[in-house]
């Protein structure tokens, strides 16, 4: 080995004895040192920079070993740089460096390596080769023979070399390695740092492997959608153009509908959600849902409200018979409509028995005011989340009620009938009549909140209709909403509404011809005063419809071509009689009085019997009375024990009588504040034996100093004294302002006499007028018991 070399600069590479490598050179030093390598011998020192990006390296930028190389092959390329293939030789040291003719030239010596044998040695290689088997496998870099030509080398040092050159480690534990000159030491070297290099590849290969089989996945559904998209164009389902693509659509939607701002930046993120969604997650069809109920709402889209008032009225009266209260109200919001344009709402709480029309005409409201019409029925309803949602958390969650049919009626001003509101429920679930007050409140509506919109709902336009058969409800509900009472029809109106709408109907729904069946007037108020005795009109259309089945059924048996209702014939159609209609009793009776009372079906007569049985003064209830009736009748029992001698009765009588006092039905429950007046009756009349007078009914509170006091319920009240034959009715002087809003038809058919005091209904109801006596301390004490006569054992003194 000679001492002294050209020099050929070595970047990102260090170069081992018996290693063959490619090297692209281009500085004009290292180009010109392999030429003056190829003129002389070939040979070349190959050593390795500290700094790779030094261009012009001197002593102090060179490792101190490198490798004596020899030039196999050079070839100049096109661009001035130069390919050239070397092939280590041997270890050698640096000792002097020094430019000459333009290239680096050195003076080397030569390293001497440790000889190495034995078992030890063997076992070495061995694990090294072993090891470098498995580090083969693993980097795709090396080719598969690789490892096998290692394999059949039987030299520690060249082995160690071998390996070195092919592991990818860095440059400075590459120059360790060359310059440890003990083989042993080397492969040792050699083993930890495949070692290291293992653990980092194993770590490569599970990502490579996930990489894949999340692309091939990937690569997989894209196939599979683009067979599936080529089947749906065959089989007619999607067009060419792509016109089922459903994101393309939701896309189009977001950006044609007139969203809100807040709507319009939700949408837009749940769409981008959904882009990055694979198609067939249950994600995906969650947002996919979202994004149909948020883009079907009816964003913008208004029906145009009628504005003529006339025909308002005339849709109105057409449909609904009477009812000039209701029909007012809404002639003034159409009115204020007209020339505002930008009335709210309003919120309108019919309330009125069973069969008095309040659900058909939400309908002609909304036909009259030009709205689309929905029905939501609230009976029952006890879930929170069906007014305002569940949230998106939930499996299977859907917006609320109101959302929903928001989105049926498409449009943003429809009419919303929420039925029967007094029938809500309450339970863990929450409460729905809580939730309703958002939606109810016009200062509040504006920004409705749906759980599973989580954006504001414009709630304003709509115009909400409620019904219910009692204002029993949350106060804060009732404060919400306009109130507007359908008390119920009288016997005149109900022949109006029965020749007007019901009898055309149930012909039309029979399948008669015109002239086959006829129902005569005096019939028909027949048929209103003894076979139905009702506020509305539900019982009426059921036996109409009977007559009608009748009817039929003898023209399709051919005894008959046509049918004709008389006052008649009535009760061979009908059946028996279901009611009395008149006078309830034939003469005056003592300790009965005819009370009226308010219930959720309309008013209904309520008798109240009294007699006297041997006793101690006690009064005794039967009846199934409620709390407020029981107190009535204690309070009645005391202003009559305190009044006793000015209505004629002796008050010892109370020392040797008790009072029982019933009100039939006894499985009907009765309670309320308006008997007081009648009760007091039924006692003064059972204790002096004067009779009442049977054409009079009443209703008022009594105090304890004999003042009548006001009741509600006063139409429903007054109809039914009119279905029950009653001429005279005594109502609480405070309630004569209510005579105003009761119709004409009542006033007239009835004499409504108000009062104000007990004495005068006295006066009034009794056939007999009383005559007061007088009851002085003599007489006290004449009517007490003899002395020493004890009382009889459970008496009750007063």
């Amino acid at each position: 080995m000679k001492s002294s070399y050209p020099v050929l600069p070595l970047r990102d590479i260090v170069v081992f004895p018996h290693m063959i490598v490619p090297l692209f050179v281009g500085r004009d030093k290292s180009v010109a040192a392999l030429e003056a390598a190829m003129a002389d011998d070939k040979e070349i020192f190959l050593v390795a920079q500290l700094d790779p990006a030094q261009d012009d390296p001197g002593r102090d930028d060179l490792y101190d070993t490198g490798v004596s190389a020899e030039v196999l092959q050079l070839l100049k390329l096109p661009d001035g740089t130069v390919r050239v293939l070397v092939s280590g030789k041997a270890r050698a040291n640096l000792d002097q460096l020094e430019a000459k003719d333009g290239y680096l030239t050195a003076t080397v010596s030569p390293v001497e390596e440790a000889a190495v044998e034995g078992t030890e040695v063997q076992a070495l290689m061995r694990s090294v080769v072993d090891q470098f088997e498995n580090y083969a496998k693993l980097n795709r870099k090396l080719p598969a023979e690789t490892a096998v030509q290692l394999g059949e080398l039987d030299d520690a040092s060249r082995l160690a070399d071998a390996i070195a050159g092919n592991i990818a480690v860095k440059v400075a534990d590459k120059q360790s390695l060359l310059v440890e000159i003990d083989p042993r030491k080397r492969l040792e070297m050699v083993f930890a740092f495949m070692e290291g290099e293992l653990g980092v590849l194993q770590v490569e290969k599970k990502i490579r492997s996930r990489v894949k089989r999340q692309m091939e996945k990937t690569q997989r559904e894209y196939y599979l959608n683009e067979q599936l998209k080529a089947i749906q164009r065959e089989l007619g389902n999607e067009g060419e153009e792509g016109d089922g693509d459903e994101i393309a659509e939701l896309t189009q939607k977001i950006a044609t509908l007139k969203l809100s701002k807040e709507a319009r930046t939700k949408a837009t993120a749940e769409l981008k959600k959904l882009k990055t969604m694979a198609p067939m997650s249950a994600e995906s069809t969650v947002v996919r849902n979202y994004l149909d109920v948020l883009l079907g709402l009816p964003w913008g889209k208004k029906s145009k409200v009628k504005k003529d008032l006339v025909e308002a009225e005339a849709v109105l009266d057409a449909d609904h018979y009477g009812l000039e209260k209701v029909k007012d109200r809404i002639l003034e919001y159409l009115a204020v409509q007209a020339r505002t344009n930008k009335l709210k709402g309003p919120i309108l709480c019919l309330v009125g028995p069973p069969g008095v029309g309040k659900t058909s005409l939400g309908k002609s409201i909304a036909k009259a005011t030009g709205r689309e019409f929905i029905r939501q029925s609230l009976g029952g309803v006890r879930d929170e989340a069906e007014i305002r949602g569940h949230r998106r958390t939930y499996i299977g969650s859907l917006p609320g009620k109101i959302v929903t049919n928001l989105r049926k009626a498409g449009t943003s001003n429809p009419l919303f009938l929420l039925d029967e509101i007094d029938k809500l429920g309450q339970d863990f679930r929450g409460d729905p009549a809580s939730a309703l007050l958002e939606v109810l409140d016009p200062e509040q509506n504006g920004k409705f909140q749906d759980h599973y919109l989580e954006i504001d709902v414009d709630l304003s336009d709509i115009m909400f209709v409620t019904t219910a058969n009692s204002l029993n409800l949350p106060q804060a509900l009732l404060d919400r909403m306009e109130i507007i009472r359908l008390e119920g029809y009288t016997e005149d109106e109900k022949v109006e509404i029965a020749e007007g709408h019901l009898i055309a109907k149930q012909i039309d729904a029979h399948g008669l011809k015109e002239g086959e069946f006829t129902l005569e007037q005096a019939a028909l108020r027949d048929l209103i005063r003894y076979y139905t005795r009702e506020a509305g009109v539900r019982t009426l259309e059921r036996e109409i419809a009977r007559l009608a089945r009748k009817a039929l059924r003898q023209i399709l048996e051919g005894k008959a071509t046509s049918i004709t209702i008389t006052p008649e014939n009535l009760g061979e159609y009908a059946g028996v009689r279901k009611h009395r209609f008149g006078i309830g009793e034939e003469e005056h009776q003592i300790g009965a009085v005819t009370g009226l009372a308010w219930t959720e079906v309309g008013g209904e007569l309520l008798t109240i019997e009294s007699v006297t049985v041997p006793g101690k003064g006690a009064a005794k209830i039967t009846g199934k009375l409620g709390d407020v009736m029981k107190e009535s009748i204690e309070t009645a029992f005391s202003f009559v024990k305190a009044r006793a001698p000015s209505y004629g009765i002796k008050p010892s009588l109370f020392a040797r009588k008790d009072i029982h006092i019933h009100l039939p039905e006894g499985a009907v429950p009765k309670d309320g504040p308006s008997a007081g007046i009648g009760i007091v009756t039924a006692i003064v009349s059972t204790l002096t034996g004067v009779a009442v007078r049977r054409e009079i009914a009443m209703t008022g509170e009594v105090t304890l100093r004999g003042r009548v006091l006001p009741i509600g319920g006063l139409k429903e009240k007054l109809l039914a004294a009119m279905r029950g034959g009653i001429t005279t009715v005594l109502i609480p002087a405070e309630n004569e302002k209510d005579l105003v809003e009761i119709p004409a038809v009542i006033r007239d058919g009835l004499k409504i006499i108000p009062v104000s005091h007990v004495d005068e209904v006295l006066r009034l109801a009794l056939v007999e007028p009383l005559t007061a006596i007088d009851w002085t301390e003599a007489d006290e004490l004449a009517a007490l018991p003899p002395p020493g006569v004890p009382p009889v054992a459970g008496s009750v003194h007063h």
